[in-house]
């Protein structure tokens, strides 16, 4: 054999004796951060405010979500008595499976939370035998009936009739492969509820609640129902019908787009085998709104978004995916960009906690607070000397930013209950000048002073042309708003606000007790033009009565007007309609011809004959004509 004129060598380097350390979450987060001196600090911050902000999440998201879970709750238990019961043909045919359709929403990557919510309340309160598919492991109808078994089983099956069986060490359990069929299921069902009815001898056990505990459902749950091939899915209903008998199974379907998606999958014939129940759960947007509400919109959270990030978070949810879980996480991916980019984080915290990190600022931050363009906006107003002292004097400036962080967390004590009243009033007018959402008038805020808006000059003239009882409940519900805040502003502004509804409530007091009489409103009927005039008590106040059946001149204007028509032919004159009125109403004014201040006919006088005249109109008695322009046809009989 020839050898190379290139000499090989094996070089072995041993490992040094030094263990490499494990790095830890603060060690990723203080790589690359600025202002190190501090990041033990901002990291801590972050993860303490991150482990709130997800704890207040979880718990919001279990009261959104508890709703429709007690009733798909309701809905498994209700299914399962009436298999026990002997009720199961009365309610369903035989063949038939009770299904849940349960409309989720396109917001697909929440569905994830949702089943795991459901799937683990199912096994606490109604039964342990829960399968959970999806449509990606599923197609074929043998991997569908394999993990729907493995699942409710908790075994390893055989897919195929010639598979070799196999012992398997699973979970500190071994596990012998079976074949994968319905058949299979009943009888470990069978055998599992014997097992489990047997109890001590000479005891019967009578109770209902420990009966439906000895014999629970199977729920199979078909995650995301539209992504399942349809022949997929019809063949396994038809078996599971065939077996509905011996075991009680209970489907539930997920569905992200409308309940029709199961008879564009299903034929009638399969579909008429399934008992369908439907359950709607909340919007996405409403559960938007409720997340902003909640964990953006308060005080008790002191990292804030400014305008632009949280405008991209609204608009991807807009526009992309509708999951409220992926606004969390943009959420939680600002909290951490801004702690860890920020040196100046160290005081997003509680007011006590930073009045002392305030104390503990180096030099390099309080550098970087005098750098910040609102500390120079404030420099600039300020006089010369406390300009120099702000500039130079590191103790003073300490004691300047303690005030200013006293004065935001006040601000945001403020700020919101005043944004919530400003959209109570302002979120039912038309076009909605500052928005239908409270979202929207909050980012509207943050952009500069709403009152420098053109919308809110828009809001406020639309709000002042509102019916008095619309305002007054308006105002009501801003004053619950303002009640439980205990700042010194707002109980200033409550206490306003309470005056205004005072003086509200004088008014109708005031205009019940200068109410004009019945008689009043007659002889002077444009004093009070919206009172409805009493037919019972004309017929009593002898002013009315007449001879020889001339108008009265104490009569509605109606009925000075219908007196005067009947007197006319059959083509009546508007204007000599209109003087005869006002002679007739001007004596009952008390204005005679010879006197100083007679004026015939007013524009009051005028008004009040157009509205006589058009309540005639409406009332059948005349009619307007193309005869002549000047003119109206009489519709009555009699008179003239």
């Amino acid at each position: 054999m020839s050898t190379s004129s290139v000499s090989k060598g094996c070089f072995v380097f041993k490992p040094s004796a030094k263990k490499k350390r494990t790095l830890g979450l603060d060690d990723y987060f203080t790589d690359g951060c600025e202002g190190a001196e501090t990041s033990k600090i901002r990291f801590k911050l972050c993860q303490d405010l991150w482990d709130k902000i997800k704890t207040e999440t979880e718990v919001l998201q279990d009261e959104l979500s508890k709703k429709i879970l007690n009733s798909l709750l309701d809905f498994t238990m209700r299914c399962s008595s009436t298999h026990q019961h002997s009720d199961w043909a009365s309610q369903m045919r035989a063949s038939e499976i009770p299904t849940a359709a349960l409309i989720l929403g396109v917001n697909v990557p929440d569905h994830d939370m949702t089943f795991q919510s459901l799937c683990e309340l199912l096994q606490q309160s109604v039964t342990p035998h829960v399968a959970s598919v999806q449509a990606k492991e599923c197609g074929a109808l043998k991997h569908l009936m394999k993990r729907v078994l493995e699942r409710l089983m908790d075994t390893v099956l055989a897919v195929d009739d010639d598979e070799e069986e196999e012992a398997e060490q699973t979970r500190g359990q071994i596990h012998k492969k079976v074949h994968c069929s319905l058949g299979t299921l009943c009888d470990w069902y069978s055998t599992k509820t014997k097992k489990s009815s047997s109890g001590t001898p000479g005891k019967k056990r009578t109770s209902a609640v420990r009966h439906e505990q000895q014999q629970p459902p199977l729920v199979i749950i078909f995650k995301d129902l539209e992504a399942f091939n349809p022949r997929v899915l019809q063949d396994f209903i038809i078996i599971c019908s065939r077996y509905i008998h011996r075991v009680p199974l209970v489907f539930i379907f997920g569905i992200a787009t409308s309940p029709s998606t199961i008879q564009h999958m299903l034929p009638h014939s399969v579909s008429s085998l399934l008992c369908i129940e439907l359950f709607q759960s909340l919007s996405c947007t409403q559960h938007l709104a409720t997340v902003i509400d909640k964990l953006i919109l308060t005080h008790n959270f002191p990292f804030k978004l400014n305008n632009k990030v949280m405008q991209v978070l609204i608009s991807i949810f807009l526009y992309h995916d509708f999951s409220v879980r992926n606004f969390i996480k943009g959420l939680q991916l600002a909290l951490l960009e801004h702690f860890h980019s920020q040196p100046l984080s160290v005081l997003c915290c509680k007011k006590t906690e930073a009045f002392l990190n305030v104390m503990q600022l180096s030099n390099c931050d309080l550098e970087r607070v005098r750098q910040l363009g609102s500390f120079r906006r404030y420099v600039e107003k300020q006089e010369l000397q406390e300009q120099a002292s702000l500039l130079n004097d590191d103790t003073y400036l300490k004691e300047v930013c303690k005030k200013f962080v006293k004065e935001l967390h006040k601000y945001h004590k403020n700020y919101y209950p005043v944004l919530r009243c400003l959209h109570t009033l302002t979120s039912t007018l038309p076009r909605y000048p500052l928005g239908k959402q409270i979202r929207e008038l909050h980012l509207i805020c943050l952009e500069k002073n709403v009152w420098e808006n053109e919308d809110y000059q828009s809001a406020m003239k639309l709000l002042k042309m509102l019916a008095k009882d619309e305002l007054i409940s308006l105002l009501q519900r801003c004053a619950e708003i303002l009640q439980p805040v205990k700042s010194k502003i707002m109980k200033s502004a409550l206490s306003q606000l309470q005056e205004l509804l005072a003086k509200f409530k004088q008014l109708d007091t005031a205009a019940g007790e200068t109410a004009p009489s019945v008689e009043d409103s007659i002889t002077s009927p444009v004093k009070n033009l919206q009172k409805k005039t009493d037919l019972f008590q004309l017929q009593k106040n002898d002013r009315l009565k007449t001879e020889d059946g001339l108008a009265s001149n104490a009569a509605p204007d109606i009925c000075i007007a219908y007196k005067l028509h009947l007197e006319c032919g059959r083509l009546i004159n508007l204007y000599d309609w209109l003087e005869a009125y006002a002679t007739v109403v001007s004596g009952a004014e008390g204005n005679n011809p010879g006197s100083d201040n007679y004026v015939k006919v007013d524009e009051v006088k005028h008004a009040r004959f157009i509205r006589a005249v058009s309540e005639l109109e409406f009332l059948g008695f005349i009619k307007s004509t193309k005869q002549k322009t000047d003119h109206v046809a009489r519709l009555t009989w009699g008179g003239c």
